[in-house]
């Protein structure tokens, strides 16, 4: 059940849309189900309609009137209230008692009290209610409506949980505005897919991925095709900042400019400062070890931020300090629009949408202010600066890498959430990771199955040698989703790879499953396959040659009795049901 509670100055204007056919002719058989004493006149049920709506209009606002200058200016208060989908239909006497629940728990007419302001409850649908009260009690005070929205929330909650209804998380002040009514009819009469505000909202979030400084992300601002403004001091310090779409204009034909703040709480320039104060660090591009293919810059970046999330994964599972774990989430969001907006097209969209649904998993009453987010700035910097992925070879092996690692990265924001209270925030962190699972699959699909194939071209005794060391390092994966041995060909063509490039494959293993651990993957074959390719510093995609290892790094241990003559990398996609948590992490 969500309330939406407005203000305003005009309670004639607002009962003649209430009782009206609405925008789109939805309004239908538009009546009063509740009001501050019972007895007010119902123009829905008046077969005088116009003169019954004066009489309501006047009965409202007679205390408004007798008030006079005392009166607030917008002395209107309006609340909707809707069931979620799914809900069961209420009857007219159900609605009224909703109604008196809400303007009691509000402080508009508290129970009991004969002072309470003046109320109407509306229905003109099957799922809502309008709540219509005007701000002048009966002794002629104003009412005390301190947090009205949470209380309100509040009272939802616990009409959820007494009437049976679909169970909603419950808010703490951290969300973005949601768009108006208005805004959301302007842009379906505009053919827009969503309004105005909801575009900005994301345009800000990418221009300030990665940003260097205040300068660069204002340029990027106006490069993505925005209008810009921003509010200077009388020194020429910039106070603050408006963005508007091109072509966006008010009646009047004016730019309809949002400030940073109206689109969220941490676009507001003061708290985009803050983020910029961390500064970010510019890594040199990883060196071409001798034998390694000349990669992409896209895909250099690609595997590069892929052990950048890893660590952001293991400090978000750790007992750390929580600020640091909340300055990691910014930095993942950040990363998260970094690579939508260089996505190949093949994933694009998934990956805005996981994008826009972790937004939400960034914000919540643990600050991080001054806690250091330059690593994953920086991550985020260089995805920008290498440009977008061609979504095929190197590169759309290593997008579907770092995919399969911010996964458990959302995961991890998840439990973090969770272990805090922070419904809403858990919430989205997991339908960012469902985002993420979908554009993982649709990049991972052409270098798994050629690892795939190349693993059951193995020699039958080769095969064997490795999955015996599968299974001593993995148990637990004999009785897994169907037992076959298919779900291993892309990790035993991978461990034979990394064998033919000098690494010892079951030390390699082991460090691989160490890293971190494995419950959460939806496929721990997949997850191995990239952290393995990874480690060992092979291709992502099939045909290119494996590097052999520094001296520093070759492994202490190196079998001969096992001999590869093919290299790939990983297994092929399947839709992969989600692991039992009830096993303990291996460590």
């Amino acid at each position: 059940m969500v309330p939406d509670i407005g203000r305003g100055s005009r309670t004639h204007g607002l009962l003649v849309y209430l009782y009206g056919p609405g925008r789109r002719e939805e309004h239908t058989d538009a009546h009063l189900v509740g009001s501050w004493d019972g007895f007010a006149p119902d123009p829905g049920r008046d077969p005088d309609p116009q003169v019954t709506l004066a009489r309501l209009t006047a009965a409202l606002d007679l205390r408004v009137k007798q008030a006079g200058d005392r009166a607030p200016a917008k002395h209107v208060w309006h609340c909707s209230v809707r069931t979620a989908p799914g809900d069961r239909r209420f009857s007219d006497e159900e609605w009224n008692a909703i109604a008196q629940r809400i303007v009691h728990a509000t402080g508009i007419a508290p129970e009991g009290d004969p002072d309470g302001c003046r109320w109407i409850a509306v229905r003109h649908a099957d799922d809502h209610i309008h709540i219509v009260a005007t701000l002048v009690r009966g002794d002629l005070r104003n009412p005390r409506l301190n947090y009205d929205f949470n209380k309100a929330q509040a009272e939802c909650r616990r009409i959820e949980k007494e009437m049976g209804l679909r169970r909603l998380n419950a808010g703490d002040g951290t969300a973005a505005k949601n768009p108006t009514s208005a805004e959301k009819f302007k842009a379906e009469r505009t053919g827009r897919p969503e309004t105005s505000r909801e575009t900005l909202r994301e345009a800000v979030r990418q221009a300030l991925a990665g940003a260097a400084d205040e300068e660069e992300f204002f340029t990027r601002l106006r490069e993505a095709g925005l209008r810009v403004k921003v509010r200077h001091a009388p020194s020429g310090d910039a106070l603050g900042y408006n963005v508007a779409l091109p072509g966006d204009r008010n009646r009047n034909g004016e730019p309809v400019w949002y400030p940073g703040s109206k689109l969220a709480p941490d676009l507001s320039l003061p708290k985009i400062r803050l983020r910029l104060a961390n500064g970010t660090v510019d890594q040199a591009a990883p060196s071409t070890a001798e034998g390694q293919p000349e990669w992409s810059p896209p895909a250099r970046e690609r595997r590069g931020v892929t052990g950048t999330a890893e660590r952001a994964a293991v400090l978000l599972d750790g007992d750390g300090d929580d600020e640091e774990a909340a300055a990691q989430l910014v930095g993942v969001g950040e990363l998260l629009d970094a690579v939508a907006q260089t996505s190949p097209a093949a994933t694009r969209a998934e990956l805005a949408a996981a994008a826009r649904a972790f937004e939400r998993a960034t914000r919540s009453h643990v600050r991080a202010e001054h806690a250091d987010t330059r690593a994953l700035r920086s991550a985020a910097r260089g995805i920008i600066r290498a440009g977008g992925a061609l979504g095929r070879g190197e590169d759309g092996g290593t997008t579907a890498m770092l995919l399969s690692t911010l996964v458990l990265v959302t995961l991890a924001a998840a439990r973090w959430h969770s272990a805090r209270g922070h419904a809403q925030q858990a919430h989205a962190s997991r339908q960012a990771a469902e985002h993420l699972r979908t554009a993982y699959r649709q990049a991972a699909a052409t270098p798994m199955r050629a690892l795939h194939d190349q693993g059951r071209a193995l020699p039958e005794a080769q095969r064997r040698t490795y999955e015996t060391a599968l299974r001593e390092a993995l148990p637990e994966q004999d009785g897994r989703a169907d037992g076959r041995a298919e779900r291993t060909d892309a990790l035993v063509a991978t461990l034979a790879q990394a064998e033919q490039a000098g690494h010892d494959p079951e030390a390699l293993l082991r460090q691989a499953i160490d890293m971190r651990e494995l419950d959460t993957a939806a496929d721990v074959n997949d997850v191995l396959v990239w952290r393995l390719r990874r480690l060992a510093q092979l291709p992502a995609h099939p045909g290119e040659a494996p590097c052999r290892p520094s001296a520093g790094t070759r492994p202490t241990k190196t079998p001969t009795n096992r001999t590869n003559e093919r290299n790939t990398p990983a297994a092929a996609p399947r839709p992969a049901a989600p692991v039992p948590r009830s096993r303990p992490p291996r460590r």
